[in-house]
């Protein structure tokens, strides 16, 4: 289970949709990671050095409607294409 954050909003703090996409992210890094067999924080690592989190962040309006397989699929494919392991 993910612990959510509680973080102010307005000055110095998050937009409602900010936490979402951030919560979103976390969530996809912690999917990642299990299905590869990996701790989190290497899956981290691993996602945003191949990209993999840049693309979240960029095409969160559609991958968080797809299933966790689907997105996995992707950043999986994503990675890939940035250099990460086959």
């Amino acid at each position: 289970m993910v612990k959510k954050l509680k973080l102010p909003e307005g000055e110095g703090g998050m937009t409602k949709t900010d936490r979402n996409i951030l919560e979103y992210i976390v969530v996809c890094i912690s999917e990642f990671a299990v299905r590869y067999g990996m701790h989190m924080k290497d899956a981290y690592i691993y996602l945003k050095q191949y990209k993999g989190i840049e693309f979240l962040k960029e095409f969160y309006d559609v991958e968080h409607t797809l299933s966790f397989d689907d997105v996995l699929d992707d950043l999986y494919a994503i990675c890939r294409k940035n250099g990460g392991a086959a």
